[in-house]
C-alpha cells in the first residue's frame, strides 16, 4: 500500500473531523441567531406581515406605472398575530434560530463535502462536482429568496384576507404563521435543486432529454401533489403558487441537459 493511500478507519476518522466541523459552525451561528432573534424577528421574519414590505411597494408601483386598479396592486396590507400558547415564544425562537444557522450553513456544508470527496476524484471529474456544488449552493438560495419575498408574502396576503363570511373574523396565531413561512421558504429553497439534482442524473446516464419531454405531462402530476405536500393550508391558491416555479424548474432541466448519444 502506498504511503499517500487511506484505509477505511482513515475515511472514516477524516469524515469524523469534517462532521465536527460542519457541527462547530452550525452550532456557532445558532447562538448567534438565537442572540439576535429579538431584531431579526422583528425585521425579517415578521417583515412579510407589514405594508411597506418590497414585494408590496413592487406591486403597487407596477400598478401605479401601468395604471392597474386592481386591489391586488393597491391593497393596503397588515397582519397582526396573535399567541395562544404559554411556550411557543420560546421554542419558536430557538427553533427559529436553529433553521436560519442551517441555511446559512448550507455553503459551508457544500465546502466540507467538496473538501472530502476531492483527494477521490480524477482531475476530470473534480471540474463537472465543483460546478455542481457551486450551482447547488446558488440554486438553493435563489428558491429561499424566491419563497421569502414572493412566494410566501402571496400567500399570506390572500390567506389572511380571505374571508369565508364577513361573520368570521380572521385572527391568525403565532404558530401557524411561523409553521406557513419555515415551510414555504425552505422547500422552495430545496426545490430549486432541482435541475441540479436533473444534471447529476443526467452525467450517470439515469435520465436524458427525450425520457424528460416524453414523460412531461406525467412530471405536471408528480409536481402538482409535491405542491399539495409541501403546502400545508392545502389551498389552490398556494397550490398554483408553488406548482408554477416547480414545473418551470422542469423545464429549465431539460434545457440544461443533452440528449441520449
Amino acid at each position: 500500500m502506498s504511503d499517500n493511500e487511506m484505509t477505511f478507519w482513515d475515511h472514516l476518522e477524516v469524515l469524523r473531523h469534517v462532521l465536527f466541523r460542519v457541527l462547530g459552525v452550525w452550532f456557532v451561528l445558532a447562538v448567534g441567531y438565537f442572540i439576535a432573534m429579538p431584531y431579526l424577528f422583528d425585521q425579517v421574519v415578521l417583515a412579510p406581515c407589514h405594508n411597506d414590505f418590497p414585494f408590496y411597494d413592487l406591486l403597487r408601483w407596477i400598478g401605479t406605472r401601468l395604471d392597474l386598479h386592481d386591489e391586488f396592486f393597491t391593497q393596503e396590507f397588515h397582519v397582526t398575530l396573535i399567541n395562544i400558547n404559554l411556550a411557543a415564544p420560546f421554542f419558536i425562537h430557538m427553533s427559529t434560530a436553529f433553521w436560519m444557522s442551517v441555511v446559512t450553513a448550507a455553503p459551508y456544508l457544500f465546502f466540507e463535502v467538496w473538501r472530502f470527496i476531492n483527494p477521490a476524484l480524477y482531475p476530470n471529474e473534480r471540474k463537472g462536482v465543483q460546478k455542481a456544488l457551486c450551482l447547488g449552493t446558488v440554486m438553493f438560495f435563489v428558491g429561499v429568496l424566491l419563497g421569502y419575498f414572493m412566494v410566501y408574502p402571496l400567500t399570506l396576503r390572500f390567506l389572511s384576507t380571505y374571508q369565508l363570511s364577513s361573520a368570521i373574523e380572521n385572527q391568525i396565531s403565532l404558530n401557524s404563521y411561523i409553521d406557513n413561512f419555515m415551510m414555504l421558504v425552505l422547500c422552495m429553497g430545496l426545490a430549486f435543486e432541482l435541475p441540479l439534482v436533473t444534471w447529476l442524473l443526467s452525467l450517470l446516464g439515469i435520465v436524458h432529454k427525450t425520457f424528460l419531454r416524453k414523460y412531461r405531462r406525467h412530471a405536471v402530476v408528480i409536481i402538482v401533489i409535491a405542491a399539495a405536500i409541501i403546502t400545508p393550508t392545502g389551498d389552490p391558491f398556494t397550490l398554483t403558487v408553488v406548482a408554477v416555479p416547480l414545473y418551470l424548474l422542469y423545464e429549465m432541466s431539460i434545457l440544461m441537459i443533452r440528449d441520449k448519444q
